[in-house]
């Protein structure tokens, strides 16, 4: 089974990593990496198993999600994060829909 995990570094980890699973058409989980602690910031893992829908409104909700994060909010509540699935990496910081599509992709087609 194909799993799709987003490594999400920063303040507000925890509760970025909770909406992305609940993010509607994405079955997933997250939980805290005990690892990667930089500086007092907190890093997650967020699995995604599952993809139910197209992957191209998906991937527009997860841009929607990281620009949430790290534009719209007052302070910056996240500081990273990266896409890792089957060897692939994709860091979210200029990543273009188009992108993250390719990467869900995996995940819909097994």
């Amino acid at each position: 089974m194909t799993v799709i995990q987003f490594v999400i570094e920063g303040q507000d980890a925890k509760l970025a990593a909770t909406e992305l699973v609940a993010i509607k058409g994405i079955q997933g989980n997250w939980k805290t990496d005990e690892t990667n602690k930089k500086e007092g910031a907190i890093a997650v893992i967020a699995s995604i198993i599952g993809i139910v829908g197209g992957t191209l409104a998906i991937a527009e909700q997860i841009r929607q999600w990281y620009q949430q994060y790290t534009k719209e909010k007052k302070a910056k509540a996240i500081d990273k994060v990266l896409i890792v699935c089957d060897g692939q990496r994709l860091l979210l910081e200029n990543a273009s829909i188009e992108q993250i599509n390719q990467i869900l992709e995996n995940i819909a087609q097994k």
